[in-house]
């Protein structure tokens, strides 16, 4: 089994539950997962033991210490309230997990959530969330988001878009670099030998031969037919509702979906605490939790931190079977 490098924690936004999740999930961990945590150690909770570390190999001595990456915050964060004048920081934060991955020092990256706004009131970040950014700073042209549990994965096709302009951004050439990423990801870090895919129609029962929406016929179809003479394992177009019950979930090892609705509703049905944000296509692994900032109790001690933990040790499985494979 390949040895796991440590995985490098962004702090997202300090004025959220992120330096509690993290506190929280390495006492839960107790060592399974060697993990570091970039940020400024004055945001973690009171009483936090932690001992601060200059490089990541440090991280792997374990001694009952949370190892911090330090950064100092210009602005100290108030709980529930984000601070622009820290976003510089937050990015900072994602730039240095990225070049740890990038030298191979780390193994994974896991990122806490952050605040688009503030980062863009702040200091101008022009990028939709993480998964853009670090697509930019890896320099990959196309990634894929999947959401994961251990139930079901899903990957929307199209993601943060208003659901009237969804057909039109739904075009072939989408769908099927979609489709490729999403396959090869599951071959390679998820360590299944032949991927079984089940593709969502964009209408009510996929269309119902045209009489529905005519997407399904025109656009999705022939996508699916080319690729499976290509020899990729597809089923679809589907109806949507009757996917992603558990005997429909036996026969398929991921659900390619047309919008972010369809594929992200059934894993928070299923799993809402425990689900995991992926991106597919970077040359390094990147997973997250999959809630954000959660402003309404930052402060409290009562955030969960079932989905960190969840993320931190799928980067863990992931990066093995990807440094195996």
């Amino acid at each position: 089994m390949a040895v796991l490098k440590p995985i490098a924690l962004t702090c997202g936004d300090p004025s959220g539950i992120g330096p509690e999740i993290a506190a929280k999930a390495f006492a839960a961990l107790q060592g399974e997962v060697p993990f570091f945590w970039i940020g400024d150690p004055s945001h973690l909770p009171e009483g936090t033991v932690f001992r601060e570390i200059r490089t990541a190999d440090e991280a792997a001595l374990s001694d009952g210490r949370l190892p911090v990456m330090p950064l100092p915050f210009p602005v100290r964060p108030e709980p529930g309230n984000p601070a622009p004048e820290n976003a510089a920081m937050v990015i900072k934060a994602i730039d240095i997990a990225a070049v740890h991955v990038a030298t191979e020092a780390a193994g994974a990256i896991c990122t806490a959530p952050i605040n688009k706004k503030a980062l863009k009131d702040g200091a101008g970040f022009a990028f939709p969330g993480h998964t853009e950014y670090l697509a930019y700073l890896a320099g990959v042209p196309d990634v894929v988001m999947m959401l994961a549990c251990d139930g079901l994965r899903t990957v929307p096709v199209t993601i943060h878009n208003a659901l009237a302009e969804v057909p039109a951004r739904l075009t072939p050439d989408l769908l099927e670099r979609t489709l490729r990423i999403t396959h090869d990801a599951l071959a390679t870090d998820f360590a299944i030998a032949r991927p079984r895919i089940a593709v969502a129609g964009l209408n009510p029962h996929a269309g119902e031969g045209g009489t529905m929406g005519r997407e399904d016929i025109e656009v999705i179809a022939p996508v699916l037919a080319r690729l499976r003479d290509r020899g990729m394992a597809l089923t679809g177009p589907l109806p949507a509702d009757t996917m992603f019950h558990a005997a429909a979930r036996a026969r398929y090892d991921a659900a390619v979906c047309m919008y972010h609705d369809q594929a992200l509703i059934p894993i928070k049905t299923l799993d809402f605490a425990g689900g995991v944000n992926v991106t597919l296509g970077l040359p390094f692994i990147r997973t997250s939790p999959d809630h954000g900032t959660a402003y309404d109790i930052a402060g409290q001690d009562r955030a969960d931190p079932a989905s960190l933990i969840a993320a931190l040790r799928m980067a863990a499985g992931l990066a093995r079977n990807r440094a195996e494979a």
